[in-house]
């Protein structure tokens, strides 16, 4: 019997563990991140930005997700950073099990008007829906970039995050305390772990989401997770593993025209990272 996303969470902060989150936008890809969690017998959960939402199609991305769950598989599908209500609510409508809404870019005040609105209507369609907001300003985009300029003034702030949890009532606040979207070649990230137990400590039963863990240090993560993060989103190291697999594959093969013959490595390296994450989010790494 698979349980709600809600016990799952109890669940995983409770043995202080953190659920998977990964993005995809092709079939191939969430077999990768379904077959691995599956290997683990660890729920996970599995995303569509609009952009991904937009190429894979949102009510092909919930068949496809269902098709898993249907063989009782804890898979649970999250509109990933949402800027709108009306892409949040075409996720709803199309049967996500869960939306992030990313006001992060608005005014304070703004982003606790919008993602309370989200909230109501989510839990007008579903009273179980998750509901996720973000807070402070993650710098950055899923790829390989050089540098990324960090500010701690875009940094999540303590009593912000209790007014705007009070006042929009969302489940999981995705926080900012030195993380960034993507990876970066030419700067160390470095995380603010005393900023991170302010937080926690300040925020009660909702749940830390930890975006842009990607190319962050093992210890790190472990570290954030064993503070109290529940919730640890990789995207851009599934991208790089995806794209060199396939790079590597056409270098040798330069005439193969047959999909699942050139994408079944690109299958397997995405899988490897996943498989790493999930141990490491379990605690066993």
């Amino acid at each position: 019997m698979i349980k709600t996303l809600n016990e799952y969470f109890k669940i995983a902060r409770l043995n202080r563990k953190a659920i998977g989150h990964f993005n995809f936008c092709t079939s191939d890809q969430l077999r990768a991140i379904v077959d691995a969690s599956v290997e683990l017998g660890v729920p996970v959960m599995v995303a569509t930005s609009e952009g991904e939402a937009d190429f894979i199609g949102r009510r092909q991305a919930v068949a496809l997700v269902k098709s898993y769950r249907f063989a009782g598989l804890p898979v649970f599908l999250n509109a990933d950073h949402h800027k709108s209500f009306e892409s949040i609510q075409a996720c709803i409508q199309a049967g996500y099990d869960t939306v992030l809404f990313d006001g992060s870019k608005l005014s304070f005040e703004k982003n606790i008007t919008e993602t309370r609105r989200v909230v109501e209507y989510a839990k007008s369609v579903n009273p179980d829906m998750q509901v996720e907001g973000e807070l402070g300003y993650l710098r950055g985009s899923s790829e390989i970039q050089s540098k990324v300029e960090i500010s701690k003034d875009d940094y999540t702030k303590p009593e912000e995050a209790r007014k705007f949890i009070e006042q929009t009532g969302v489940e999981r606040l995705a926080v900012v305390f030195g993380n960034i979207h993507g990876i970066v070649t030419e700067q160390e990230e470095r995380l603010d772990i005393d900023l991170l137990k302010d937080i926690i400590g300040i925020v009660g039963d909702t749940h830390i989401v930890l975006h842009g863990a990607s190319g962050l240090k093992d210890r790190d993560v472990a570290d954030a997770i064993k503070i109290g993060v529940a919730n640890v989103h990789i995207n851009t190291e599934l991208r790089v593993a995806y794209h060199d697999a396939l790079a590597k594959y056409f270098s040798v093969n330069v005439n193969e025209t047959t999909p699942y013959k050139y994408l079944k490595m690109s299958y397997e390296e995405m899988r490897k990272v996943v498989l790493q994450k999930l141990k490491l989010f379990q605690g066993d790494i």
